[in-house]
């Protein structure tokens, strides 16, 4: 296969994911990783896709219709990191110690399971990276879920079985949220929300204000479902008034450190 025809074979791939590994790209077309890397960089010049760490990632609003597609884990990681940082302080408040919970993969659960780390709670997760630093750091109870390791979303899944475990609360976050719900775009956080939200009596969605101007192709949960919302003070009245007419709770981690 000529360079070119590589290159459309990539593109056409990010048609249908939001993401590609280097390995994944490697195996399917046959070619060596130094290959993938030089194919990455045309199409990356070309401004047909984003180069990305680790691989290769559509870009956002895609398809031209205005849908954005996920980031990677280690890129998305390193956006709106204060305000997700007084996202999670203010939804560790919401736990109990006693309390079983369950908090999703994503960079702002993350950063919630980081400050629960030492608290005397039954924490599952199917969070890699969370089970990673709970294992070298933490004192909690962890039950990690079981089945494959997908590191890209970083999260491990069963498309078998479900979870065995049962919680008073679910911490999840979202790629963007809608008066549809919870969106995201990668069809495997969609799995893996919908099983793990039959888990749980209540369900907290931890997303910065900035993901209710995201529109992702797949709703992963209706409004209905969320009980509470946990986000920063640049929510815009007209989606703090939609939300609430949806009957979620709306909880305002402040830049100043002041609850609302």
């Amino acid at each position: 296969m000529s360079d070119s025809g590589r290159q459309r074979q990539i593109v056409e791939i990010l048609r249908d994911r939001p993401f590609a590994s280097v390995r994944e790209l490697q195996q399917r077309l046959g070619v060596s990783a130094a290959t993938v890397r030089r194919d990455i960089d045309k199409i990356d010049g070309a401004g047909e896709a984003r180069k990305v760490y680790g691989g290769i990632s559509a870009l956002d609003g895609a398809a031209q219709a205005g849908i954005a597609f996920a980031r990677p884990y280690d890129e998305n990681r390193d956006l709106a990191v204060e305000a997700k940082r007084r996202i999670a302080a203010l939804a560790a408040t919401m736990v109990r110690d006693g309390e079983a919970i369950i908090v999703h993969g994503g960079s702002t659960c993350f950063h919630l399971g980081v400050r629960l780390a030492d608290r005397n709670i039954r924490l599952f997760t199917n969070s890699m990276p969370l089970a990673a630093y709970l294992s070298d750091h933490g004192h909690c109870s962890l039950t990690i879920a079981g089945g494959d390791l997908h590191r890209e979303p970083g999260i491990i899944h069963s498309l078998a079985q479900a979870a065995p475990f049962y919680a008073s609360k679910l911490f999840l976050g979202a790629q963007g949220l809608s008066q549809e719900g919870v969106l995201e775009s990668h069809p495997l956080l969609v799995r893996s929300i919908v099983d793990l939200s039959r888990c749980a009596d209540q369900i907290v969605v931890l997303a910065d204000s900035r993901k209710l101007s995201i529109h992702a192709r797949n709703v992963a949960l209706p409004l209905s479902r969320i009980g509470t919302l946990v986000t920063d003070d640049g929510l815009s009245d007209t989606d703090a008034r939609m939300l609430e007419a949806a009957g979620v709770t709306v909880r305002i981690a402040t830049s100043s450190g002041a609850i609302r």
